[in-house]
């Protein structure tokens, strides 16, 4: 389950530093030509939304799986306390195998 955050984590340090390096090349050619730079910037731009709306996502994603987490957590805490529950019941009652033999004794009745 931890994988998966694991990964988006990467992949968005991947895309900080990659855009680090591609923001360094872009300011060195647009010194070069002002009207291709001037079309770079607009790709930039659409660029920076397409990541930004990644971003976006995955912060979305990792929400929903802190929530997926905390459910299970709390499905967790339920089950366990039902299980507790059960020893409880079972060591104020009769035990696991007397309960066997009483189910034996009454399907051998039905017979």
């Amino acid at each position: 389950m931890t994988s998966r955050p694991i990964v988006l984590v990467f992949l968005l340090l991947v895309l900080i530093i990659t855009s680090q390096f591609e923001w360094k090349q872009q300011i060195s050619e647009a010194e070069a030509n002002p009207t291709v730079s001037q079309r770079k910037r607009q790709i930039l731009d659409r660029e920076e939304a397409v990541k930004e709306k990644i971003i976006l996502s995955q912060e979305k994603n990792i929400r929903q799986l802190h929530e997926l987490v905390q459910s299970l957590q709390r499905q967790l805490l339920h089950c366990r306390g039902s299980s507790s529950n059960i020893t409880t019941t079972h060591s104020l009652g009769s035990s696991p195998t007397e309960d066997a033999n009483d189910f034996e004794k009454h399907e051998i009745l039905e017979d």
